[in-house]
């Protein structure tokens, strides 16, 4: 796959989210579409080091192809970190930001004939929201769809209702929010393992994307090989 260039990013438009997280509108001028896999990121060079691989930050786009030329990041404030303070302190509505992208393979396949597993943690949703949203606004066939997304508190749910809604648009797509340090009623509470490992008892044909903290992928690789799936069933994208 051939490197993207650098390319020059208008940043249209900016919304608070939850207590520490952004959405971010960023329109490309030189493209009249910005064409990408659901899935894919792009990376932002920021002016934050003198040496250009400690300037880089890669975020997964959280919209899905429209044919426009604007993309959506979602980006969660890390304060002892060098690169999202100064996104969240610097960058405002007309900044102009250079970013490389799309890039990435953690892509759906092009056949859903199997039950697909998006687990997610944090702003790990990004890319989970951008596919299940292409599937339905184009109409994609599949089997199944788990989106099973990991929270500690409900402030820190992102893009619940949008996804509430989906759910009862879209037959056979299931979102399954936990919340691992609050309890709310008739909801999951606790992590993520323990929903797909229920589901996946009998065994059933399925691939399962990760995306999200270090310790929820390496805790959910070792449970899902533990069921009896192949590695190969199993693709990542690792934050943090």
């Amino acid at each position: 796959m051939a490197l993207q260039p650098w390319r020059k990013g208008i940043v249209t438009r900016i919304e608070d989210f939850t207590h520490n997280t952004r959405r971010f509108w960023i329109e490309v001028p030189e493209l009249e579409a910005f064409d990408f896999a659901p899935g894919q990121f792009i990376t932002l060079d920021l002016p934050i080091h003198e040496k250009p691989n400690k300037r880089w930050r890669s975020y997964s786009i959280a919209s899905w192809p429209d044919g426009s030329n604007v993309l959506e990041l979602i980006i969660v404030l890390a304060e002892d970190g060098l690169g999202t303070p100064y996104i969240f302190n610097e960058i405002k509505v007309g900044s102009e930001l250079t970013f490389r992208g799309p890039q990435g393979v953690f892509v759906l396949p092009e056949q859903l004939d199997k039950d697909i597993f998006l687990i997610c943690t944090g702003t790990g949703i990004a890319p989970f929201r951008s596919m299940v949203q292409h599937i339905y606004l184009n109409k994609i066939p599949f089997k199944n769809i788990y989106l099973i997304f990991g929270c500690r508190k409900k402030e820190d749910l992102l893009y619940y209702e949008e996804l509430k809604e989906l759910q009862n648009k879209l037959p056979g797509f299931q979102f399954i929010p936990t919340l691992s340090r609050e309890k709310w009623g008739g909801h999951h509470n606790g992590y993520v393992h323990p929903i797909y490992e229920e589901i996946c008892q009998d065994k059933r044909e399925a691939q399962f994307f990760l995306c999200g903290w270090k310790n929820m992928i390496d805790d959910a690789k070792k449970k899902i090989l533990e069921l009896g799936y192949d590695k190969k069933a199993i693709h990542q994208e690792l934050y943090g």
